[in-house]
């Protein structure tokens, strides 16, 4: 919403140029008479077409740029609504599994991976008070954004996430152990880790239950969503290194019993989602037993718009004081 800081001062101002506008506009009728120019009997003097266009085009452009520098001196501003959360919400790590059984399209026909990322960002964006994290996971596992309340930073990093990434293992225990080591210095009165995977751990040093009492022990809690069901699944995606499109159709399977064993180290709650409604119940699960912050204000915010105005106002009016010295003269 646009916004003067000071609109009595542009009402008097415009008050004013619009005076001076009838004023000089009078002074012109009152003081001009007609004067024949040409020989007796001849055709009188005629000043060419473009030329009554052209002075009134200069003058709109002066009156324009008067009310631009007008608008500029009474502070033009763009208004906001914006929340303000009066107390740190939770810190929650989203450990994401980026390798290729993670595209397998049984999610109504999207990929897991893409309903996983599409999930992780409507969880954040419902939670402004809640700083949340990215780590994926592959034949390695990586801190990809800190937890962070600025959600394009999450968003731009879940945008560009992909497909065997990190490889084409499922490094579960060194993804928990990322998240691990970054809650554990976490000043926040609730922590949190998210892993979502469809397969087993194959891949790592550390074994995932292993990582899991490491991140208990930190204070987090840890929920597990188990992605996909059993049976034959077709997968689709592009090899991050050759960028070669690779399609086929494997066995879709994973031990949940494994998956449980990860939750009940960690002290935590496993959750299998073997459809597409079923992984976005798993999330609104996570919302409602993670709670977060509910004391918030709202605050408006202003943004000067000082700058445009004041440019836009110079340059019209320094157009048309050349256009008076220099493209008017070729009508006369």
């Amino acid at each position: 919403m646009l916004n003067l800081e000071n609109p009595f001062l542009f009402a008097i101002g415009a008050l004013l140029i619009v005076l001076a506008l009838v004023i000089d506009r009078s002074r012109r009728k009152s003081g001009s008479w007609a004067l024949p120019l040409g020989p007796p009997g001849g055709a009188s003097f005629e000043a060419p077409v473009g030329a009554g266009m052209a002075v009134r085009a200069i003058m709109a452009a002066e009156i324009l740029g008067a009310f631009s520098l007008l608008a500029a001196a009474s502070g033009p501003r763009s208004l906001s609504m914006e929340l303000v959360w009066l107390e740190r919400g939770a810190d929650i790590v989203m450990v994401v599994d980026a390798s290729p059984s993670m595209s397998a399209r049984d999610m109504d026909g999207t990929s897991r991976f893409e309903l996983a990322k599409n999930l992780v960002r409507d969880f954040a964006a419902a939670r402004g008070a809640d700083a949340i994290g990215l780590v994926g996971v592959g034949s390695d596992a990586a801190l990809l954004v800190p937890p962070t309340i600025d959600r394009k930073a999450l968003e731009s990093r879940l945008d560009s996430l992909s497909i065997a990434e990190f490889g084409e293992g499922t490094a579960l225990g060194l993804g928990l152990s990322v998240a691990a080591l970054h809650l554990s210095s976490s000043g926040a009165k609730r922590k949190a880790a998210v892993l979502i995977t469809d397969g087993e751990n194959n891949a790592g040093e550390i074994h995932p239950a292993t990582a899991a009492s490491i991140l208990r022990s930190t204070g987090a809690s840890l929920w597990v969503i188990g992605v996909g069901g059993a049976g034959e699944a077709e997968i689709d995606y592009v090899d991050p290194e050759t960028g070669r499109r690779r399609r086929g159709v494997f066995d879709s399977r994973y031990d949940q019993e494994s998956l449980a064993e990860i939750a009940r180290a960690g002290g935590g709650v496993f959750i299998g989602a073997p459809s597409a409604q079923s992984f976005v119940r798993a999330f609104a699960r996570v919302g409602e037993e993670e709670p977060t912050s509910a004391l918030w204000r709202s605050r408006l915010r202003a943004t000067s718009l000082h700058a445009p105005f004041v440019i836009a106002g110079m340059i019209l009016l320094l157009l048309a004081r050349l256009s008076r010295r220099y493209a008017l003269g070729a009508f006369l």
